[in-house]
């Protein structure tokens, strides 16, 4: 199964950005298929890419449900 995590942009350094997942957890993610992110923006990270960008509601929904099944990089 494939799991795509939502995450807010922090900073970002040529294509690539640093995002956010909360809890003091950040990672790097390749920014090629969303161009016109900026920092402050909710991404789906997938592998290494940002996919897509979503609003900040469905992200903090979607990260609040990863943390009730007990996942301990959803931060929080």
């Amino acid at each position: 199964m494939c799991l795509a995590v939502p995450g807010k942009i922090s900073a970002i350094e040529g294509r690539n950005g640093t995002v956010d997942y909360g809890g003091g957890l950040t990672r790097k993610a390749a920014l090629d298929l969303v161009p016109d992110a900026v920092v402050g923006d909710y991404v789906l990270v997938h592998a290494g890419y940002a996919i897509t960008r979503i609003d900040q509601d469905e992200a903090e929904e979607t990260l609040k449900l990863i943390r009730e099944m007990g996942h301990p990089d959803a931060g929080g």
